[in-house]
C-alpha cells in the first residue's frame, strides 16, 4: 500500500531522497542512495557553472556502487568546508 501512495504523490514533489538499507547496515549515515535521489528543477537552485560541475559529479557517482558512492562523497565532504572548496578538490 505504501508503494501505491508513493507512486501517486511522486510526480507532485520537487525532490526525492531514497534511503538505502544496505548503506545503513554498514553504519554509514546518512544512508542515502545518491544515484536514485535528486531534484527536478535544480537549474533554478544554482548557477550554471555549479550545475555543470554537479552533472559531471553525478556521472562519476553513477558508475559506482551505491555504497561506494556514499563513502566517496562523505570522505570528500569531510575534507572540505565549502561547495567551492569541494569542487576544487574534485579536480585533483
Amino acid at each position: 500500500m505504501d508503494e501505491v501512495i508513493y507512486e501517486e504523490f511522486k510526480g507532485t514533489g520537487n525532490m526525492e531522497v531514497h534511503l538505502d538499507r544496505r548503506i545503513a547496515e554498514k553504519r554509514i549515515y546518512p544512508a542515502i542512495n545518491i544515484n536514485r535521489s535528486g531534484t527536478r528543477r535544480e537549474e533554478l537552485l544554482m548557477e550554471p557553472d555549479e550545475l555543470q560541475k554537479i552533472w559531471i559529479l553525478r556521472k562519476v557517482l553513477h558508475s559506482m556502487d551505491e555504497l561506494d558512492a556514499m563513502e566517496f562523497m562523505l570522505n570528500k565532504l569531510k575534507s572540505t568546508k565549502t561547495n567551492s572548496e569541494f569542487f576544487e578538490s574534485m579536480k585533483r
